[in-house]
């Protein structure tokens, strides 16, 4: 079995790990972790960390078997068929937004962890 989940992954932290280790729940896991490019037209910011930075630390963690960049988030589906996922894992902050893809995978959308932000991190550094 393959799990599929998608991300930025900036400034890593526990609620990453906690997503993927739970992903890892579902199969082997691979990851794609969002362009800068694509992050900056999602976020209208550019990551702290360089997409081959976020690459090499997602890639570092034992449940994943692969990193791919994300470049669009319109390629979903051409992501799940490629990599042959069986089962999609996003955040809850996400639900209902892939229901589409339930035709070609399970769909899960798993809880965040709360108190847990990378945004929130950023605004803490920034005061």
């Amino acid at each position: 079995m393959i799990a599929i989940t998608f991300g930025t992954f900036d400034l890593y932290h526990a609620g990453h790990v906690r997503l993927i280790e739970r992903a890892s729940k579902y199969g082997e896991v691979i990851v794609g972790v969002s362009s800068d490019e694509l992050n900056m037209s999602k976020k209208s910011r550019l990551p702290i960390y360089s997409f081959e930075e976020r690459k090499e630390i997602i890639g570092s963690n034992r449940h994943v078997v692969k990193v791919f960049k994300e470049e669009s988030l319109e390629k979903k589906r051409d992501y799940i068929l490629h990599y042959k996922a069986d089962t999609l894992i996003m955040g809850d902050d996400w639900k209902g937004k892939f229901d589409h893809l339930n035709d070609i995978c399970t769909v899960v959308y798993l809880p965040r962890t709360e108190t847990i932000s990378t945004t929130a991190t950023i605004d803490k550094i920034k005061v």
